[in-house]
């Protein structure tokens, strides 16, 4: 151990040793944090000779936890008898809930449901209750009600704008739909996680007495949620760990609170602070453009990052025509690098808005560039895909009818939708689940609702069921090749015009399927649809081609030679109502340091966005950076807040912004307190 601690240097020694009270660990891009955060869990095992059982560690990525995970065991003694829990967030969720969801009054074979599952529920229920807005907000809206912990019943009472109350009444409707269906979202693994906690205090210490030793990485995203789950785990020792950097907090659009990590030692009494500020990345020049441009930003603790790797080149400076020209130069020059021996895992090139992709794309393919575009399609959103999980979910709770609907006529057999709707009345007559009322009912009572032919697929579809069901509770290996010979999904895609690609993409799930057997031979049906449905987009980050993806996917990553396109203002920084320009600024922060060695930042005169051309100005971020003059515009802040936004205050509760006033250098806020309406200045209030 004493040289594992002797590869470390001074400040990440320092955290590495660190045993009792609340620390953090405020770590720059690329200062080594995951090393230091891993060193220190093997020297509380191997060192301190802390019980592995006692320690938990929090990520946000299965990625994350699982590099983690094998970075710990090469330090950890091999004399430990276990190891210690290392999971999302999400998935200590999961695992809570599989144990203490009865205190709830539900059964713990629940399913979880992805986001598209979500919406198309969501768009169900909307079409019932005749509300015709938008899916993906009413989505985003319930998402920020589950992590504010308001129930449906709140959310509806506080509810004063007729959209807001439209929101809360499908809220109602969906809250309803999945207790009934034992179904959970992802918000669910940590709201109720929580509420059992927070409604149970011998549980709670009891939980809290288990998990002695807390970490958190990346703690500049936790949420409000996130937060009071960790008050609770940490309430009987108060031994909490936090490691991430307010410079890359990019995420408050989905809810991440920065005063998470900015007010850290306010809200953990006796909290140490550690700065990991030598960068093991990029070169000085790289570092020096960062640090410029993030001093522009009033809400920060506060570092000044150090290259270890000393000085290289500097930052390149790429001005073009337009988009086109643009993404032509970028691919000559990436091909000059590939043909110089460079490889196409060590090139990248980012945007902050995706719309910007299209040329990069039309671009490369001209050139005769391979690329991967990350932020497209999640493979598993894909409906093939979707489909043969659906099946898998079947199989694992055949009483789950949101999937069960899904697949009831894939491939075809005549079943249609006049035909599903009859038997949905049929089973909501007989109040019981919709599979369980056609396993029950008799081929003459189906007969009579839908017809001969309709009945007997139905019967048939159920015997394959039982069957496969029964067959997925023995060896998984060579059950997927026997789920595909009865069910025939590849046969019902073939005909379609990009059925190949269909086709490819289920023999990829079949692969990845085999593949997880094989790693995990006790692996059950159930655990593995709980590991895809927690998997996330950059656990998918791999390959041999050059990636294009935006700032926000990028995150964590680097690349030796890395480009950046839509350096222009509404570009990167975006502006406008309910911009934030210190995220923005840390986004650009984000961007630059992934960099390692190569960094080119790229802006045009024009671009053809939305419908048109338009004339565009370079980005401020450039001259704050110091790589050109100071222009012209002025270094504005923004109060981080529009119009409909939540907001919480610590007197009157959470309230719905009404209206956004400058006063002085603050903002004055007109907010909804469920009905009590009152002006707050900005300062004393947070984002929920």
């Amino acid at each position: 151990m004493k040289t594992i601690l002797n590869e470390l240097n001074f400040d990440q020694k320092k955290a590495a040793i660190h045993i009792d009270g609340p620390l953090l660990i405020l770590a720059g891009a690329g200062s080594g944090k995951t090393k230091t955060l891993v060193t220190r869990l093997a020297y509380l095992i191997s060192e301190v000779g802390i019980d592995p059982r006692s320690i938990l560690t929090l990520t946000f990525t299965n990625k994350a936890a699982m590099q983690m995970r094998e970075r710990a065991l090469d330090l950890i003694s091999k004399d430990s008898s276990s190891l210690p829990l290392l999971c999302t967030f999400h998935k200590f969720g999961l695992l809570f809930l599989k144990f203490h969801i009865h205190q709830l009054g539900r059964n713990n074979n629940f399913v979880i449901i992805d986001s598209d599952d979500k919406k198309r529920l969501l768009r169900s229920l909307a079409k019932e209750l005749k509300v015709d807005l938008n899916i993906s907000f009413i989505a985003s809206e319930i998402s920020k009600y589950k992590n504010s912990l308001l129930s449906p019943e709140v959310a509806l009472e506080k509810a004063e704008l007729k959209d807001y109350q439209k929101v809360a009444k499908v809220y109602v409707a969906y809250q309803d739909n999945i207790i009934e269906n034992n179904l959970v979202d992802f918000d669910d693994l940590l709201m109720l996680t929580y509420q059992i906690l927070d409604q149970n205090k011998e549980l709670r210490e009891e939980i809290s007495n288990r998990y002695k030793y807390i970490m958190v990485d990346e703690y500049q995203d936790t949420n409000e949620l996130q937060f009071k789950l960790l008050e609770h785990l940490t309430s009987a020792h108060g031994n909490l760990c936090v490691v991430g950097d307010d410079d890359q907090s990019i995420y408050g659009w989905r809810g991440a609170n920065i005063r998470n990590i900015l007010e850290f030692s306010d809200n953990f009494d006796g909290a140490e602070t550690i700065k990991l500020e030598t960068n093991y990345r990029s070169t000085q020049p790289i570092l020096e453009a960062a640090n410029r441009l993030i001093e522009h930003n009033s809400n920060r603790l506060g570092k000044n990052l150090i290259s270890q790797k000393g000085e290289g080149p500097s930052v390149k400076l790429h001005h073009s025509l337009d988009e086109v020209h643009e993404s032509k130069t970028i691919a000559q020059e990436i091909k000059e690098l590939l043909l110089s021996g460079v490889h196409p895992d060590n090139i990248a090139v980012l945007y902050r808005i995706n719309a910007l992709s299209r040329s990069l794309e039309e671009g490369f393919t001209k050139e005769g560039l391979g690329f991967k575009l990350i932020g497209g399609m999640r493979f598993y959103e894909r409906a093939e895909v979707k489909d043969v999980i659906s099946f898998l979910r079947v199989f694992a709770n055949p009483y789950d009818d949101f999937s069960f609907i899904r697949i009831i006529n894939k491939p075809k057999r005549g079943i249609g939708k006049a035909s599903i709707e009859k038997l949905q009345k049929f089973a909501f007559e007989q109040n019981s689940s919709f599979y369980g009322t056609l396993d029950m009912a008799t081929q003459s009572q189906l007969q009579e609702i839908v017809g001969k032919k309709v009945s007997l697929a139905i019967k048939k579809l159920i015997g394959d069921i039982k069957f496969l069901q029964e067959k997925s509770k023995n060896s998984l290996l060579e059950f997927i090749t026997l789920f595909e010979e009865t069910i025939g999904l590849k046969n019902h895609y073939a005909p379609m015009v990009d059925g190949h690609d269909r086709i490819l993409n289920i023999d990829e799930f079949y692969g990845y399927f085999r593949d997880s057997v094989e790693k995990t031979p006790s692996l059950t049906l159930d655990e593995f649809l709980n590991d895809i449905a927690l998997s996330s987009e950059q656990d998918q980050v791999e390959g041999d081609i050059i990636t294009i993806m935006s700032v926000h996917a990028a995150k964590g990553l680097e690349f030796e030679h890395l480009f950046v396109i839509g350096l222009e203002e509404e570009f990167f920084p975006l502006l406008g109502d309910g911009c934030n320009m210190e995220e923005e600024r840390r986004l650009g922060y984000v961007a630059i340091t992934r960099a390692k060695k190569h960094l080119t930042l790229c802006y045009v005169d024009s671009r053809f966005y939305k419908g048109r051309r338009k004339m565009i100005d370079k980005s401020r971020f450039l001259g704050e950076a110091g790589l050109i003059k100071s222009t012209s515009l002025k270094i504005t802040k923004s109060s981080g807040y529009k119009k409909g936004d939540l907001v919480k205050h610590k007197i009157f509760g959470i309230g719905r912004v009404q209206a956004v006033n400058k006063t002085g250098k603050e903002y004055n806020l007109l907010i909804n307190f469920g009905g009590n309406k009152k002006n707050i200045l900005s300062s004393f209030v947070q984002s929920v």
